[in-house]
């Protein structure tokens, strides 16, 4: 009984203890699993959000400012100005003076540096005459407006040229847009004409055509893609753009008559063209220049002031006052050859002022007379070229679905409709590109 009883109290204590080992095993196991699982949420990776590059919307005129602000060229270009204006400042400057210092002594018969030495000091200054400084000055003044004409010589050339980037890439979505628009429409004919071979109603030779003219459209539109890429790249790089952004272009490539007065645009060439603008400033600074060559000869003078100090043993008065004239003898060096290259300079400059202006005459003329001849072949093709190339197609392939035409014909009219709006697109970008031609001919915007 007594070991009964010494069971009884056994028994519950025992099987306390177990239940408190299993809510220990428990606890333990929620802890593990519950760091385990926070260790998995923190080591997974937060989901990646897709990258979107920039958008970069430009008009004809915002991509202007953007390349007069951002592009290489012409910040090297506008270097050149500022080397101008350097040398404009140095031409500016006098001569520095020039300091001496001098000793003289005895030291024969006893004598000592203390004694019979003699302590020299002397300031010179070179005096330039005949107005050398002034025709330095002249001469840089035209230096700086002739490297501000280049400047913007600079700024006509590659403003031409952003603008052609900018519409090559208009011309790439014109094609692509006209070749994604030929392609589905033959997909929706070969769609059709499947369903017709299958029932019995073409040969497979018609099926057959039909698909291969799909493949030739898909292959223009792959094709216009290639090219739309290359001349976003080219605009990228003048507008000074990462690669990364995607250009979206705002400007429509629309036709806008002009009529200019020729006669006008010459003269205003003449009066505002950058490059004629520095041939002259070039010019005038050869003459600047000749002018100083021929004031070399006229030698400058160079006075000089000073003291001198002597020993108690010296010959002369212990303190002495110093002043001196110093002027070039020009008995052999009148400069002579510097003269001859300064007139050969003027020559020279005078010559390619001439050349220019022929060049920029030409130039004009040549600019207008294309300019009248593409549009005049827009306008053709506005008249109702254009129009009637759709409707033929259009017409052509009604009749092909009612057994009125063939398959010929209906590739025919196709292929006709594509020629002539391929050939509408490359005149419409060949008289825009005239029209900036002419303006960079005249070096002025053309509004009318």
């Amino acid at each position: 009984m007594l070991h009964y009883r010494d069971c009884r109290r056994v028994g519950p204590c025992l099987s306390a203890l177990v239940c408190r080992a299993w809510l220990a095993i428990g606890l333990l196991g929620f802890f593990v699993i519950g760091g385990a699982i926070a260790q998995a949420a923190e080591s997974t990776p937060p989901p990646t959000v897709p990258f979107s590059p920039p958008v970069v919307r430009l008009n004809l005129s915002e991509a202007m400012a953007l390349f007069l602000r951002q592009n290489l060229d012409l910040l090297i270009a506008k270097y050149g100005i500022e080397s101008s204006k350097g040398q404009q400042i140095t031409a500016r400057l006098f001569p520095n003076p020039v300091a001496q210092l001098g000793n003289v002594a005895s030291f024969t018969q006893g004598n000592t540096l203390s004694k019979t030495g003699a302590l020299t000091m002397q300031v010179q200054q070179l005096f330039e005459l005949a107005g050398k400084r002034g025709y330095r000055i002249e001469s840089a003044g035209f230096g700086v407006q002739s490297a501000e004409a280049d400047f913007e010589d600079a700024v006509r050339q590659l403003g031409f040229t952003i603008k052609d980037a900018y519409y090559r890439v208009l011309v790439a979505q014109r094609r692509l847009s006209l070749a994604e628009e030929n392609r589905d429409r033959f997909a929706r004919i070969l769609d059709v004409n499947t369903i017709r071979f299958k029932k019995g109603y073409i040969a497979e030779v018609d099926l057959i055509r039909i698909r291969l003219q799909v493949v030739d459209f898909q292959a223009q539109v792959i094709e216009a893609i290639q090219e739309g890429e290359s001349a976003r790249a080219d605009l990228r790089q003048l507008l000074r753009l990462s690669p990364a952004s995607r250009l979206e272009l705002t400007t429509e490539m629309d036709y806008r008559r002009v009529d200019p007065d020729m006669g006008r645009l010459r003269s205003v060439a003449l009066d505002v063209r950058p490059d004629i603008k520095s041939r002259r400033a070039a010019l005038l600074q050869r003459e600047a220049d000749l002018k100083l060559a021929k004031a070399f000869r006229v030698p400058d003078v160079t006075i000089g002031a000073g003291y001198a100090v002597q020993g108690s043993r010296g010959p002369d008065n212990q303190q002495m006052g110093i002043l001196n004239l110093g002027v070039p003898l020009p008995l052999f060096n009148r400069n002579q050859g510097g003269i001859v290259q300064a007139e050969v300079g003027v020559q020279s400059a005078q010559a390619e002022l001439d050349r220019t202006v022929n060049q920029v005459e030409n130039q004009v003329d040549v600019a207008y007379q294309n300019l009248l001849q593409s549009r005049r072949l827009v306008e053709a093709y506005l008249a109702g070229v254009l129009e009637d190339a759709r409707s033929t197609f259009t017409i052509v392939e009604r009749a092909y679905e009612r057994g009125g035409a063939t398959i010929l014909d209906l590739l025919d009219a196709a292929r006709t409709s594509r020629t002539i709006q391929q050939n509408f697109i490359e005149a419409l970008f060949s008289y825009q590109r005239n029209l900036f031609q002419l303006e960079s001919s005249v070096g002025q915007e053309i509004t009318s």
